[in-house]
C-alpha cells in the first residue's frame, strides 16, 4: 500500500461510530440513566460519533423466521429488524446497557442480538451492567453470545457500584448524570477511561481490517 493510501485509508477509519443500546424495556428501568451518563461521556471522546440505540424504539417480534439470520445476507423480512439491522451495521463499535435478571440478561435483548447477523460481525462491544452482582454474571453471558456474532467483547466492563444504584434509583445524591461520577475513582486509575481506549483501539484495527477487506472484494 502506497503512504496517499494509508493516509487516504485512516480518513475513512474516522470518525468511529459507537452505538450505544438500552438493554431493557420494562416500566420504570433504570438502564436509562447509566444509558445517558455514558452517552455523554462517549461524547467527549475525539473522532467519534456517538448514538443513542433504545429497544423501546425497535420492537423487534421474537425471531421466528424459518432462514437463520447468518444465512440471509442481510435479507431480513421484517421492517423493524431491517430498520435495526441498519443501525447496528452503521456501528464500528457497541456499548450495551444491561441488567442482571436471575443470573442473566433481558430476554428482549437476546433477541435483538439475535435476529440480525452479519451486521455485528467483526465489530467490539463493551459492557455496563448493574443489579445482582453488579451485572457481571449477565456480561459474562453476553461475552459468549457477542463472540458467537464474530464480535470482539473487550475485557474492561463497567460495573455500577450497588450505592450508586440504589441512590439513583431512590432519587438520592447528585442530579442527572453526575451520580455516576464516583466510577471515574479507583485505586488503579480512571476505569471509564481504560473501558473507553480498549473499546476505540479494537474499534479502530477492526474498522482498517473490515475497508482493506471490502476493497479486496472490490477487486
Amino acid at each position: 500500500m502506497t503512504k496517499k493510501s494509508e493516509v487516504n485509508l485512516m480518513k475513512n477509519i474516522q470518525p468511529i461510530k459507537i452505538k450505544i443500546i438500552v438493554g431493557s424495556t420494562r416500566q420504570g428501568r433504570f438502564s436509562e440513566k447509566p444509558a445517558n451518563w455514558i452517552f455523554e461521556e462517549a461524547k467527549k471522546l475525539e473522532g467519534v460519533e456517538v448514538e443513542l440505540l433504545d429497544l423501546r424504539d425497535y420492537p423487534i417480534p421474537f425471531f421466528d423466521d424459518s432462514m437463520s439470520p447468518s444465512m440471509a445476507k442481510g435479507n431480513y423480512s421484517n421492517k423493524v429488524v431491517k430498520e435495526w439491522a441498519e443501525k447496528i451495521n452503521d456501528g464500528d463499535a457497541f456499548i450495551i446497557i444491561t441488567p442482571e435478571y436471575n443470573h442473566g440478561y433481558p430476554a428482549v435483548l437476546k433477541n435483538a442480538m439475535d435476529v440480525i447477523y452479519s451486521e455485528w460481525n467483526k465489530k467490539p462491544i463493551g459492557f455496563v451492567s448493574y443489579g445482582s452482582a453488579v451485572g457481571a454474571r449477565a456480561v459474562e453471558q453476553l461475552r459468549q453470545v457477542a463472540i458467537e456474532l464474530q464480535m470482539a467483547p473487550i475485557r474492561n466492563a463497567i460495573h455500577i457500584p450497588l450505592n450508586i444504584f440504589m441512590d439513583a434509583m431512590m432519587g438520592k445524591g447528585p442530579a442527572g448524570t453526575e451520580i455516576f461520577k464516583p466510577i471515574h475513582e479507583s485505586p488503579f486509575g480512571n476505569p471509564v477511561e481504560r473501558f473507553f481506549n480498549e473499546l476505540l483501539w479494537w474499534a479502530k484495527v477492526l474498522k482498517e481490517t473490515r475497508i482493506k477487506d471490502l476493497r479486496s472484494d472490490k477487486k
